[in-house]
Parts: C-alpha cells; sequence; structure tokens
C-alpha cells in the first residue's frame, strides 16, 4: 500500500499533467498570436519575435535567440552561453502557445541578469541531483540487498538531493511564467482574451514540474522509511 501511493499518486498526477499539456498547447496552437502594428493593421508575430521584443525592452540586446533541432516543446534558456534555444515550431511559430512558451524562456534571461537567487540554486544543485538520479537507485537496491547500510543511507541522500532541487525549481518556473505574462501585457504583444489561453498553456507546463516534485519527494520518503525499517531490523 505504501508503494502505491508513493509512486502510483505521483504518477497518475505526471499523467494527468502531460495529457494537460498536450490538450492546452494543441488548442493555443490554433489560435494565432495577433497584435495590433502602429499603424492600426493586425499582424501576426512569431516566437522568436516576441522573445526578441521582451529582451530588448528588459536591455537583454546582448542575449541572442537561437533555433535548434530538436522536438517539440524542447525549449531552454542556457545560462552558461547567455542564449535562449527554440525549438524550430516554437522559433518560427506564429501561435499564442509559439509565442507564449518562448516569453517563459525570455523569463528565464531576465532571472538571470537578475541574479535571482532560486536561479542560482538551481545551477548549482543541478550537477548532484543529476548524479542523484543516475545512481541512488542504484546505490539503494544494493545496500539493501546485500545489507550494506551505508551504501543504503548513500542512496537516500541522493534521492534527497533530486527532491530538494525539484522543490528549488518550482519557483523558478512560476517566476520565469509570471514575468512572460506580465511582459506579453505590457507590451501589448497579446490581447487579454490571448494572454488567457496562454495562461493555460503555462499553468499547464507548471503543473508537469509540480508533479515531478512531487515524484521525487514521495520516492525519497518511501526509500527513507525502507532504509530506517532495515537499519532497526538489523540492530534487533
Amino acid at each position: 500500500m505504501l508503494y502505491l501511493i508513493c509512486f502510483g499518486v505521483p504518477m497518475l498526477l505526471a499523467l494527468y499533467a502531460q495529457g494537460l499539456v498536450k490538450t492546452r498547447y494543441a488548442q493555443a496552437s490554433k489560435v494565432p498570436a495577433t497584435f495590433i502594428k502602429r499603424n492600426g493593421t493586425t499582424g501576426t508575430m512569431t516566437g522568436a519575435e516576441a522573445a526578441r521584443i521582451i529582451l530588448d525592452s528588459a536591455g537583454l540586446q546582448r542575449i541572442p535567440i537561437q533555433r535548434i533541432n530538436a522536438g517539440a516543446l524542447t525549449n531552454y534558456y542556457d545560462p552558461q552561453n547567455k542564449r535562449i534555444c527554440l525549438s524550430g515550431d516554437i522559433y518560427g511559430g506564429s501561435s499564442l502557445a509559439d509565442v507564449g512558451i518562448a516569453a517563459h524562456e525570455a523569463g528565464h534571461a531576465m532571472q538571470d541578469a537578475e541574479n535571482y537567487i532560486f536561479l542560482g540554486m538551481t545551477q548549482k544543485a543541478f550537477p548532484i541531483a543529476r548524479f542523484g538520479s543516475q545512481f541512488s537507485f542504484w546505490l539503494l537496491a544494493i545496500g539493501l540487498g546485500a545489507n550494506m547500510m551505508h551504501l543504503a543511507w548513500a542512496g537516500v541522500a541522493l534521492f534527497g538531493a533530486v527532491a530538494l532541487y525539484q522543490i528549488i525549481n518550482l519557483p523558478v518556473e512560476y517566476n520565469a511564467s509570471n514575468r512572460a505574462k506580465k511582459h506579453l501585457a505590457s507590451l501589448g504583444i497579446v490581447n487579454e482574451e490571448g494572454l488567457s489561453s496562454i495562461r493555460k498553456v503555462l499553468g499547464a507546463a507548471a503543473l508537469t514540474y509540480v508533479a515531478a516534485m512531487l515524484t521525487s519527494l514521495f520516492q525519497f520518503f518511501y526509500f527513507l522509511l525502507r532504509v530506517l525499517a532495515s537499519s532497526q531490523r538489523r540492530e534487533e
């Protein structure tokens, strides 16, 4: 029962979040991101153009926006090389979904420029979390199976590092989305109706990070209880 709760509940939430992202992205992808030009006519804007306007308004003309050969929804801000990387569909797409996702990545660039504390924390924690996601399970399996509790506790610690990273990452993603929505509205890139659709897309995307955080937390507590129980039996 404990296993089903700790693994089944987060998995269901993750599946729900992924389905919601696909549904809302598909809906917003059908609506062009129209805006009113200075001459009064209506035009459309690509994701790359929207991100460029947002960056320039924040004084970040030095940040390039690059098109990458990657799958759909594979977009990220590269803090090491100070660049925004957008997949082809987002870079050249002119739907509300494309503009919203590109604006979200521009939000990360603004965080970096302002030394947003949680972004700095995630950058420092990421190498440890990546190591933990790769090796924590093996340490636990070997430690519990061979009754080598020092390895089991090392595995629990690494699971904890993964969970901590996911917790720290939540405010980073929510803050980037809030920045995106704020600048899209204030710069007149989308109207209120368009902003409502973008809120739904970004909100669904944020739910995937909540699911990832809960998954890592539930796994951490499950393995912590397993190792504690094994340690108590060993002492008895």
